[in-house]
């Protein structure tokens, strides 16, 4: 076929081409800490000595047994093929044998537990699986962005509530459930929560099992910081709840306590229906992690919780260093008993002077300290920042000395009435 006689220049007649991105991501907003990591990034190439307590980052390695054992499975060309979408099956077995040893629940490793390529692969999947167009999910507030934007990415809609008083919690998904047309479908939990590091007992867990039977809706429970816990407290599993297993399943992952963050090994483990929804999911998508990873994950299963339980105690020196630093320079602080983070009121007479982004972005700009604002975790974060225990204590000892440095220099006047529009 020709053109040539529609016209002298045939490239006059071509239209500029557009792309044209899907209604789901229009809906996901601007990334809240691109300003940060901007800021970072520069002063990184100025030369500058930023310490970064801004993402949950694992900065130990794992236990020198666990790489031994990932060199020695990846040498065998047996183990390069394609795996399993939904994890080996002695690796569902590790991970069952774990439930069993730690929460005394007795799972099924065939049809109650997956293997995921990080737990946020596999919670952001499951909502694909469970919700949909014109559904309802209740979600903790603050919010880790992907208990929010998962169920967007599904086209559901999100109920946030916020999180810092249980019983209210509790109560709220209640209220919700009785007022809301449709109800609810969906609830997600997040114990110990990120970022705020709220904490509950096993008692809250029975109050959701009775709710979701009440109220027909399923539940999610993201247990990432299971494994790091401070001053005995033992974080519960919601699916050790009578009838847990009944309504919901519960995502955990190797990235803190095994300081296996890069390897991205998460497990899914509960309702057998909702396991299978996420494995057929998963079949569209992925060919399954790396056979050697999963092998290496086994071994660190089943004889590094020594190490883990060792970690928890590191993260706990860190939180005491943090936690005491702060409050020597007057800030109100609830130590965590849970988890990698410190949850920071930002003090007076900061607090009224600018929000939590303005306030981060001059702890970066002025003290060389990256700190995450409470502000990228919803409204219910605003007034609050999270600060990851990611750097040894020395560290961490001279990220409050610079953040001291920083605050003490500065005037104590109102500021000007335009000072957060510059957020």
């Amino acid at each position: 076929m020709s053109y040539e006689n529609e016209t002298e220049n045939p490239a006059q007649n071509i239209q500029p081409f557009k792309i044209e991105v899907a209604e789901r991501v229009k809906r996901l907003p601007p990334y809240l800490f691109a300003r940060i990591n901007a800021i970072k990034y520069q002063k990184r190439r100025a030369g500058d000595d930023v310490i970064d307590l801004g993402m949950g980052n694992p900065s130990n390695p794992p236990e020198e047994i666990v790489i031994e054992k990932l060199a020695e499975a990846a040498r065998d060309p047996r183990n390069h093929g394609y795996s399993k979408a939904t994890g080996i099956p002695n690796l569902k077995r590790e991970i069952a044998a774990k439930y069993q040893r730690k929460y005394g629940v007795r799972l099924d490793p065939e049809t109650e537990t997956i293997v995921c390529l990080g737990s946020k692969e596999g919670f952001s999947h499951m909502c694909l699986a469970l919700v949909g167009p014109g559904d309802n999910v209740i979600v903790p507030a603050p919010y880790f962005p992907v208990h929010l934007y998962a169920p967007a990415m599904a086209a559901a809609n999100s109920i946030a509530l916020e999180v810092a008083d249980s019983d209210k919690f509790l109560s709220n998904i209640a209220y919700v459930c009785e007022h809301l047309y449709p109800r609810p479908k969906l609830l997600i939990v997040n114990y110990p929560h990120n970022p705020s590091a709220v904490t509950i007992e096993p008692d809250f867990y029975v109050e959701v099992v009775k709710l979701a039977r009440r109220y027909g809706f399923m539940v999610i429970s993201d247990f990432a910081y299971a494994d790091v816990a401070y001053d005995g407290y033992q974080p519960p599993s919601f699916l050790a709840a009578p009838g847990a297993r009944d309504v919901g399943v519960e995502f955990t992952t190797m990235s803190k306590g095994y300081n296996m963050a890069g390897w991205r090994v998460g497990f899914c483990c509960g309702n057998t229906e909702m396991v299978r929804a996420l494995g057929t999911i998963k079949t569209y998508y992925d060919y399954g992690m790396f056979t050697p990873i999963q092998i290496a994950a086994i071994l660190a299963l089943r004889h590094t919780d020594a190490a883990v339980e060792a970690q928890s105690v590191i993260y706990q020196r860190r939180r005491d260093v943090m936690v005491d630093g702060l409050h020597r320079l007057g800030w109100d602080i609830t130590p965590p008993r849970a988890g990698m983070f410190v949850w920071a009121k930002v003090p007076e007479p900061w607090s009224s002077q600018m929000d939590t982004m303005t306030f981060a972005q001059k702890l970066l700009e002025e003290g060389d300290v990256a700190v995450s604002p409470g502000s990228g975790f919803g409204p219910a974060g605003e007034g609050f920042l999270r600060l990851a225990l990611v750097e040894n204590e020395n560290r961490l000892k001279q990220a409050v000395r610079q953040i001291g440095r920083c605050l003490g220099g500065e005037t104590r006047q109102p500021a000007a009435p335009d000072a957060r529009a510059a957020s």
